[in-house]
């Protein structure tokens, strides 16, 4: 984590995920870059074709203001001696920050988000949603002020035999960095029913074929995945959920859906995702 990408719209969710930035950043010594995107609305000309405003007094305003506010933030945190970049971005917010991802060799995200439930998640869904589901990189995503320690990682786990090596890895150098507890679940629904002797077999297997260490193995039984995830979360009060997501897109995505989308939706804990491979 030597280049850490915040998304800010100087919202309290944005601030709270670049305090969090800054604590990582820290510890990591690595480089925040403060992204704020300016997205105009696309007005349309006679026939109807987009077309940018012709006014440039709009963008003037808007690129003033976020200055503005980007040094009022850099100035607040000089002192910490953390090299902070300050960039804008234009467009349309998802792809601008892709964008960014790719062409500043961003290793982390870390991003504020208010969730998106109801309709508004159906049609539209959250920002932080569609990062999860497009980034290349880990997306860290943050809901309120985290004023603690990340003492206990919630690793839910499906035991199917697509997971990873790669994410496996990538959760083990993130326990490793916050010197977590990682605590390895398995929500066992009727509709995937296993023995729960089964299940501890198979959850022993998979943590001593990767080596885990410092972790707990847990068999958590709801009827539904994600709300099982949320109550075992509350439960072993752990401050932070690592999860794999297929970063399905189009039909696939309408039809599947994408449970680290919905957890990071949904719940009041950091979750962390990674995209597998495995996914086309």
């Amino acid at each position: 984590m030597k280049t850490i990408l915040v998304p800010c719209d100087f919202s309290k969710t944005a601030l709270n995920a670049f305090s969090f930035a800054l604590d990582v950043a820290e510890r990591s010594e690595a480089v925040i870059h403060l992204v704020h995107v300016i997205d105009v609305p696309v007005v349309y000309d006679a026939a109807f074709v987009p077309a940018m405003p012709a006014d440039a007094t709009l963008y003037n305003d808007l690129e003033a203001k976020a200055e503005e506010e980007f040094r009022k933030i850099i100035d607040k945190h000089r002192s910490s001696g953390i090299r902070i970049e300050a960039k804008l971005a234009y467009g349309e917010p998802e792809t601008s920050l892709l964008e960014y991802i790719r062409t500043a060799g961003i290793d982390v995200v870390i991003m504020g988000s208010h969730g998106a439930r109801g309709l508004r998640e159906l049609l539209i869904g959250s920002t932080a949603e569609k990062i999860i589901r497009h980034a290349t990189v880990p997306v860290m995503v943050i809901k309120d002020k985290f004023l603690g320690t990340v003492r206990n990682i919630a690793f839910p786990n499906t035991l199917e035999p697509t997971l990873q090596d790669d994410l496996i890895r990538k959760v083990k150098e993130l326990q490793e960095f916050f010197r977590a507890t990682l605590h390895l679940v398995y929500i066992n629904t009727p509709v995937n029913f296993l023995d729960d002797s089964v299940t501890h077999e198979r959850l022993n297997r998979f943590a001593q074929q990767h080596h885990l260490t410092n972790y707990t193995l847990n068999v958590y039984n709801h009827a539904d995945v994600e709300e099982g995830i949320n109550q075992f979360v509350r439960e072993t009060d752990a401050e932070l959920i690592a999860m794999g997501t297929h970063g399905r897109t189009g039909l696939a995505h309408i039809v599947n859906g994408s449970l680290a989308e919905a957890v990071a939706n949904h719940t009041d804990r950091i979750i962390w995702t990674s995209t597998l491979k495995d996914h086309d």
